[in-house]
């Protein structure tokens, strides 16, 4: 399996930061949509480094389409055809409140948002006329002066990001891959999951063959004690913030723990993190993670996606994975 990685940096230090991943051995970078842009440190890092790059995820419904296709035509140009384009649907509170964007039907939504993208860059591709007719979105006008011309690298992928049935069927059925949502478990993911994939796709009339399984694995990872315990306890705190959340219960709802969902939520509206830190069990670290050496975890990461996966996209949340062990598990994987 491949190794692709959080470009976690500022986009002045992104180019930098990449440089010192790809020099480790990982074979691609990502971002989220964080703290910084989510486009800005690809193209940093299209500028100095040749490895893949992909969103992980922009958040897709606040934005145009059309904003989506050009972005991501550029980062194919940028980045020598190495781009993927992953879109996200978020919550209704950050969509609302944090983006003052509207919320509504994200499933529907997002699966146009896919369709409607995948349109424009198709157009500019092969230069057809550009006819695409949504219920939420429109795209009729493309005078010449506006387009691209083919992209050499050719068009480049959409990915959807998904964790509930409904999305991860949309998935399959309209994008060209599926980033698994980092929040879950073996269990989640074999009984969940991939059900609704093989149901997308036999809605779609498509094989799994040519559609991206991209699983994402939180990783608490170490050679010693110290370690070890620095990186639990942010993958702890990850998983507090996740299981916090309503939309994400029917992963805990899996394996038996749907009964914290609502305390840690309750416990997330007070701030008390100590105490949310406290709920999270070693028996959900485990589980709803990845622990170990770069070794150990690799070793569960293949048991985990090995079949299904030519790739998987690893977090180091709240501690800092030292890149000779971050080497080291990239290694390990191939």
């Amino acid at each position: 399996m491949l190794l692709d990685v959080q470009l976690d940096a500022r986009p002045d230090l992104a180019a930098d930061r990449a440089r010192d991943l790809v020099a480790a051995g990982v074979a691609g970078l990502f971002t989220f949509e964080g703290p910084h842009d989510v486009f800005l440190p690809l193209a940093a890092a299209a500028g100095a480094v040749r490895t893949d790059l992909m969103t992980n995820v922009a958040i897709a419904i606040p934005r145009s389409p059309m904003h989506l296709a050009h972005t991501a035509y550029d980062l194919q140009l940028m980045s020598g055809g190495r781009f993927r384009l992953g879109l996200g649907s978020q919550v209704k509170p950050h969509i609302e409140h944090r983006y003052g964007a509207t919320w509504s039907r994200p499933t529907d939504r997002m699966r146009e948002t896919v369709q409607a993208v995948k349109a424009i860059l198709r157009s500019w591709q092969h230069g057809t006329r550009l006819d695409f007719r949504g219920e939420f979105t429109r795209h009729t006008l493309m005078p010449p002066t506006f387009v691209p011309g083919p992209n050499p690298y050719g068009v480049p992928p959409v990915l959807l990001g998904a964790l509930g049935p409904l999305m991860t069927r949309t998935a399959a059925e309209v994008a060209d891959g599926l980033l698994v949502m980092p929040f879950h478990s073996h269990r989640h993911f074999r009984e969940r999951t991939l059900p609704a994939v093989d149901a997308g796709l036999e809605a779609a009339g498509r094989s799994r063959d040519g559609f991206a399984i991209l699983p994402q694995a939180i990783v608490a990872m170490g050679r010693t004690e110290e370690e070890l315990a620095a990186a639990s306890t942010g993958v702890r705190g990850l998983l507090a913030f996740y299981g916090s959340t309503p939309a994400y219960r029917p992963v805990l709802d899996v394996e038996g723990w749907a009964e914290v969902q609502p305390e840690l939520n309750r416990l997330s509206k007070e701030g008390d993190w100590e105490s949310m830190l406290g709920l999270v069990t070693d028996e959900m670290l485990t589980t709803l993670a990845v622990r170990g050496t770069p070794e150990e975890c690799a070793a569960e990461i293949e048991h985990r996606f090995g079949d299904v996966a030519e790739r998987v996209c690893a977090y180091f949340p709240g501690y800092d994975a030292p890149l000779d062990q971050v080497g080291d598990l990239a290694a390990a994987l191939r």
